[in-house]
């Protein structure tokens, strides 16, 4: 049986787009006030001007410590309590390893991977003080197989896993929730870093999903009866050779 989410409020990182924002939509649809952190403040205007009560936003550079660090703060200045927490910002850095600058390796593992750890950190000590709730982290299928146009990126997918599943284990009693999301490839701007042949022949073969039906994931793992866990999802194209 599904249980509703009217009532409920969630918090989105990266919420301005992408997976983010079908997130964000799907959870308003049913019924849930969203709270969107992005660093994009024109997207989150309109996206105020849209959907009005419906949302509250937060302007953060989570690539900026005391920003990142200040987040929770912010949050609790619009909602009372965060029932969802989406863990969703990250970064994209593909190709080879050795065309990466170190510059682009330190921002990505540091938005990938820190950032999804101190902004989880926060959340489930709120939620441990409130009652449980739910964390949902954006992971990728790149966490569970060693994709070899990607290897930073992959990395930093295989650690989120590896916290998804750790965290898990030591917050449940708490009656808080840990799950990740793992889409394949996702029509989105992280695309755009993709290999330009890899990128072609997905969208040529149909092998592209679309931001929405990640959200429908989401929706479905949000709302299972309490004593149920999904603790990963790995969803991908049908025609996507992996």
């Amino acid at each position: 049986m599904a249980l509703s989410l009217q009532g409920k409020t969630a918090v989105v990182t990266g919420g301005a787009s992408g997976i983010g924002l079908a997130s964000a939509q799907a959870l308003m649809a049913q019924g849930a006030h969203v709270l969107i952190a992005d660093r994009d403040a024109s997207a989150l205007n309109r996206l105020k001007a849209l959907h009005g009560d419906q949302i509250s936003t937060v302007q953060v550079d989570l690539l900026d410590t005391a920003q990142c660090q200040q987040l929770f703060s912010e949050i609790l200045k619009h909602v009372a309590k965060v029932d969802i927490f989406h863990a969703n910002a990250g970064l994209y850095v593909g190709g080879d390893l050795m065309d990466a600058s170190h510059e682009a390796i330190d921002r990505m593992l540091q938005l990938n991977v820190n950032v999804v750890m101190k902004n989880v950190r926060d959340a489930v000590h709120h939620m441990r003080d409130n009652g449980g709730g739910d964390v949902i982290v954006t992971s990728s299928l790149a966490a569970h197989f060693p994709t070899p146009w990607e290897p930073v990126y992959a990395s930093s997918k295989w650690a989120i896993d590896c916290f998804v599943q750790t965290t898990r284990r030591q917050v449940f009693k708490h009656d808080i929730r840990v799950g990740s999301i793992s889409p394949g490839p996702v029509i989105t701007a992280l695309l755009a870093d993709w290999p330009a042949e890899m990128l072609a022949q997905a969208k040529a073969s149909g092998s592209l999903l679309d931001a929405a039906e990640v959200a429908e994931v989401v929706i479905f793992m949000l709302t299972r009866p309490r004593g149920m866990t999904i603790r990963d999802v790995v969803m991908m194209p049908t025609q996507f050779d992996l």
